[in-house]
């Protein structure tokens, strides 16, 4: 068996973060269910593992339909702004009367309250006002997003996932239900925790660039090789910085003492003058094996191609042959399994409104009218 297996998952398509979420849903065992629109275009490719069925949500027979789904369903997954699921019939008090024990999940940028609930944005909005985004970039400089992992997948699709496990959880004591309110803006602030801590105890200052880990210090950067590649380095504890230095070539003596802060810039100018010596590979010949926590940047297409990615089976090739992560964490006894393919749109839309209960002929008849396709 795996995970997830038995729960049944009916998600509204969306973007991005509702998708990820169902998909990490889907590779651990849950049948979801894709709630497409009549007509829409490619498939979503975080859709993998997931059943299609097309829908028309502007026909009453349309909406009733998503309703008698989510009456047979565990979860439902809805990724839009507040306000549009009820406009809709579907809203989680008319669901939830049918369902009791329905988990409804809503994911959001801004959260189903507040001054800019309603509000459109994305990824960079998002992780703006919770914080996080002032702490990335180099001193001096602007902060930089990092594209859309943060509020997107890590924030909201990651987390949701995570509040729809636990309200499963609870629902198995308590046999009811509950709202799952996932906002990004929550989420990114939360995975910023550790930092918000670290400012409060006068461990963390705003500027960026100056702290411990965010390329202040020297031994926690990245550097560009010979070769016009990159190397990153976290050589935080004593130890592992000697060993940095010892791999580098450097007299400890030569150097001020590790954490000597207005040292840093100095020591960052020596080990970018050094890293510039060698290329890549040859630092890494150097550095693997030790614990001198030196590792090589790799991009998307090199990755896959690294030892230890490989002896992990880190990647699973798609349907195309091309390569994309394996589901995580691993569970030794029901692992996920990311090998199952996207549908195409409206695929499933027979067999699935069948497994719910609907007949021969009301399938029939809602085809004829538009309302499925």
């Amino acid at each position: 068996m795996s995970a997830l297996e038995g729960i049944r998952v009916v998600e509204m398509a969306g973007l991005a973060p509702a998708p990820f979420c169902g998909m990490i849903l889907a590779d651990f065992g849950a049948d979801v269910v894709r709630v497409d629109r009549v007509g829409a275009g490619a498939m979503d490719q975080l859709a993998r593992g997931k059943r299609s069925i097309a829908v028309n949500l502007k026909s009453p027979e349309g909406t009733a339909t998503v309703l008698r789904l989510a009456e047979r369903a565990d979860v439902l997954l809805e990724p839009y702004r507040p306000g549009v699921m009820e406009r809709l019939g579907l809203g989680p008090e008319v669901v939830s009367a049918r369902n009791p024990r329905l988990v409804y999940a809503r994911l959001t940028g801004f959260g189903q309250d507040g001054p800019y609930a309603s509000m459109a944005g994305h990824d960079i909005d998002y992780i703006a006002i919770s914080g996080a985004l002032s702490l990335l970039g180099r001193k001096g400089e602007k902060p930089y997003p990092p594209i859309n992992l943060l509020g997107d997948f890590a924030g909201g699709g990651m987390l949701c996932a995570l509040g729809i496990c636990l309200a499963l959880l609870e629902r198995a004591r308590s046999g009811t239900g509950q709202v799952v309110d996932a906002a990004m803006v929550d989420g990114a602030a939360y995975l910023a925790t550790f930092v918000y801590k670290f400012r409060n105890s006068g461990m963390w200052r705003d500027e960026r660039g100056t702290n411990l880990l965010d390329t202040g210090a020297p031994f926690y950067d990245t550097y560009r090789t010979r070769d016009g590649k990159y190397v990153a380095v976290g050589a935080l504890e004593p130890q592992f910085y000697a060993a940095l230095l010892k791999g580098l070539g450097i007299d400890p003596a030569t150097l001020p003492p590790q954490m000597d802060q207005a040292a840093w810039p100095a020591t960052t100018a020596r080990f970018a003058e050094l890293f510039a010596t060698r290329t890549r590979d040859e630092w890494c010949a150097i550095f693997d094996g030790t614990d001198a926590c030196v590792a090589p940047i790799l991009s998307l297409g090199e990755a896959h191609m690294h030892p230890h990615n490989r002896a992990r089976g880190l990647h699973i090739a798609d349907a195309h042959g091309k390569h994309e992560p394996s589901p995580a964490p691993r569970l030794s006894r029901t692992p996920g399994d990311g090998t199952r393919p996207v549908p195409g749109v409206g695929q499933h839309t027979r067999a699935v409104l069948a497994e719910y209960g609907f007949s021969g002929e009301e399938i029939e008849r809602l085809a004829a009218a538009g309302a499925v396709a």
